[in-house]
């Protein structure tokens, strides 16, 4: 800033006039115009900071600094990356976990002879019939809600929901769990899910499992780990993390933690875990005639992972961001005893938005907002990906939307381990504030975010039968059309195939 100064007239005689000021006050005035300088360079520093800006990630892409905090549309930005299109659809979801299953292929007579050309003839009964694909969708709602489709583009019913009552986990809103995730191993499947206090950390994280995908059937166990209040929630990572946002992945055990389950298995059993036991009413098993001959049959227990497999359950929102701790063996409960288990996969360091006043560390963050949640884990040979959404989600007002840039936004990193670290193109490690920004605000999209990734099977033809099977990867998301509206129950279901370039995926 220019320095302060002031100017002495001469009287018309000739004569100069005396000083106005002495040099003791001259001294005092410089003393105190830089010390008020030095304040107002802290003062913009700090506003620097404070300001919400996307991490380093967004440069060269997304151009923030010169937005101010008046309402703008969020993606009239010349300098916005360009994204491909969504495939819409009119199924309306919030965090949403996507599955298929396929039926068993109709038997087939032995082949008269072999036909190997491009083109089979249609009355060869030799060829195979495509199975029957259904996908099941899952989301945040009451009872968690189920649809179906014959096609991932639609159209969508709803059949009913997961749990036919409340949740039995003993925390927040046990009526409309949030963010679902649906894997099946086995012959079983698990849904996990999780009841919070909205703003709070106050948060749970439980199962329910039947051995089919659609309604009815389904046994809610409880509690698999809690945070914020309750037995364990003082344990790390608990004691700082927010239990909500789950997603499993059952994969092939890493070659460093071979020689440490053994180990595990000695010194964690059964009795450590005894609000985890797993029972089905008799008309939900299939006996077999070994069972029926048996007076006093044991309770079916769901598959166990083969013994080179593991199942991690990786969680966050928020707060110190996203974790992961192994699954014991039955995918019911929590297998950790110490930090050796843990590991700590994403993080935004910078406070993007300040604290609120009444911020306390349960209900409120004291060292502001770290905007990163929603994990999802993929594999495509030989990369592991962690998925996570950045940025504000939801509650948005048309008149004054965030900044370009601070809304949802799909990001990934990637790693030889399911475990970690994962890193972005720059080899950021995604604790450390990277992620590489794979989807974001364009069109008439806005905000898409609650990612998965569907491995999707698919035919190179058009006829009804074909032997000629191709598998891609589908990024699925939700997302608010803006032509539509900006509530929370506007967002819908978008999705779009992935490419690799260079082992990083590419929305097309």
């Amino acid at each position: 800033m220019g320095s302060t100064y002031s100017e002495f007239d001469e009287e018309s005689s000739g004569k100069i006039s005396p000083p106005l000021l002495s040099r003791h006050s001259l001294r005092r005035i410089i003393r105190i115009s830089a010390l008020l300088s030095l304040f107002i360079f802290v003062l913009y520093i700090l506003r620097n900071h404070f300001r919400a800006q996307p991490p380093s990630s967004l440069s060269g892409s997304t151009d923030t600094t010169k937005n101010d905090d008046k309402a703008n549309t969020g993606h009239d930005d010349p300098l916005s990356p360009v994204y491909r299109p969504t495939n819409p659809t009119e199924l309306h979801i919030h965090d949403p976990s996507i599955i298929i299953t396929y039926s068993h292929a109709k038997p087939q007579p032995e082949p008269q002879a072999q036909d190997f050309s491009r083109n089979p003839n249609p009355a060869d009964q030799s060829r195979t019939v495509r199975p029957v694909k259904t996908y099941y969708a899952y989301g945040s709602g009451p009872h968690i809600p189920i649809h179906t489709a014959p096609a991932l583009s639609g159209p969508w019913t709803k059949i009913g929901t997961v749990l036919s009552t409340d949740s039995v986990l003993p925390i927040g809103d046990r009526k409309a769990p949030w963010a679902p995730t649906v894997v099946a191993h086995n012959g079983t499947y698990y849904c996990y899910y999780a009841t919070s206090h909205s703003g709070c950390r106050r948060s749970a994280i439980g199962v329910a499992t039947s051995s089919d995908p659609g309604p009815g059937g389904w046994t809610d166990h409880g509690v698999i780990i809690r945070s914020g209040a309750g037995t364990g929630s003082g344990l790390y990572p608990m004691d700082r993390a927010n239990a909500i946002d789950v997603s499993v992945l059952i994969t092939s055990l890493p070659p460093e933690e071979e020689e440490q389950k053994k180990e595990n298995e000695e010194e964690v059993g059964d009795q450590k875990h005894p609000h985890l036991s797993f029972s089905f009413s008799r008309e939900e098993h299939h006996q077999t005639e070994e069972e029926r001959q048996d007076p006093n049959p044991s309770p079916p227990q769901p598959a166990t992972p083969q013994p080179t497999e593991k199942g991690y359950l990786t969680f966050g929102s928020f707060w110190t961001g996203i974790w992961q701790i192994p699954l014991t063996p039955n995918l019911l409960g929590s297998d950790y005893t110490g930090n050796r288990e843990v590991r700590h996969l994403a993080h935004e360091p910078r406070a993007v938005h300040p604290p609120n006043p009444k911020s306390n560390g349960i209900c409120g963050d004291p060292t502001g907002m770290h905007p990163v949640e929603g994990p999802f884990i993929s594999y495509r040979a030989p990369w592991y990906y962690l998925w996570f959404s950045w940025g504000k989600c939801c509650g948005f007002k048309p008149e004054r939307l965030p900044r370009t840039g601070m809304e949802y936004s799909i990001r990934v990193g990637r790693s030889r381990s399911p475990r970690g670290p994962f890193v972005d193109k720059q080899g950021r490690n995604l604790v450390e504030g990277g992620g590489e920004v794979v989807y974001g605000s364009n069109g008439e999209v806005y905000a898409p975010g609650g990612q998965g990734v569907l491995v999707h099977r698919r035919y190179d033809d058009d006829d009804d039968v074909s032997e000629v099977e191709v598998e891609e990867d589908v990024l699925y998301y939700h997302y608010l059309n803006i032509s539509v509206g900006y509530e929370f129950h506007e967002a819908r279901l978008g999705y779009n195939v992935l490419e690799y370039l260079d082992g990083w995926p590419v929305p097309v």
